[in-house]
């Protein structure tokens, strides 16, 4: 359940969970406070008491209900509070926490391995796609090369030359009808 922004779990589940009873589990707690800041354990307001019970159907406290406003474990709570009990339970819940938060640091050495290994592979992609756009860009030059000036079939006269001149002087007088830029001067 959550409760002010926490899961929680109430310290009579928790003891029933653990093997212990609600006593037990509290007398630990008191004499091992230092080990629960705010954020593994707090008390429960009456209000959040209230409407607990009416979801629990907790007995009244006038037929020998609890005294005292029960406490709400948060889940790191919940596992210091396998560390300060002395039950059979209480104990393998201890080791099983460390043997998965060793789990846990194992996964992430080999996930962090393989994080390298896959930033290595990107990097050596990059470096191919580079090299492959490059030649793509070269074949598609191959494949459309640019126009190259035709040469005209046969002899030409030297520009500067007389008979060059003339040549085209009289080109220009067999048209039919002579542009301006074209006229004879």
């Amino acid at each position: 359940m959550v409760l002010r922004g926490h899961k929680i779990i109430l310290d009579a589940h928790l003891a029933e969970l653990y093997g212990v009873s609600v006593k037990r589990l509290n007398e630990q707690i008191k004499r091992n406070a230092r080990r629960f800041p705010p954020d593994f354990l707090f008390r429960l307001s009456r209000t959040e008491h209230e409407n607990l019970r009416s979801q629990f159907a907790t007995s009244s406290s006038s037929h020998g209900g609890r005294r005292y406003l029960p406490h709400a474990f948060t889940e790191h709570g919940a596992v210091m509070a396998a560390t300060v009990l002395n039950s059979r339970r209480a104990i393998e819940m201890s080791i099983f926490v460390v043997r998965a938060f060793v789990r846990m640091r194992m996964a992430l050495a080999t996930n962090q391995q393989i994080a390298s290994k896959f930033a290595e592979l990107e990097a050596r992609l990059e470096c191919h796609d580079a090299d492959i756009e490059d030649l793509m860009s070269a074949i598609r030059e191959l494949m459309n090369p640019p126009l190259a000036k035709r040469r005209r079939i046969g002899f030409e006269l030297p520009a500067g030359s007389a008979k060059a001149h003339r040549k085209i002087t009289e080109a220009k007088r067999r048209l039919p009808i002579q542009p301006r830029s074209l006229a004879v001067r």
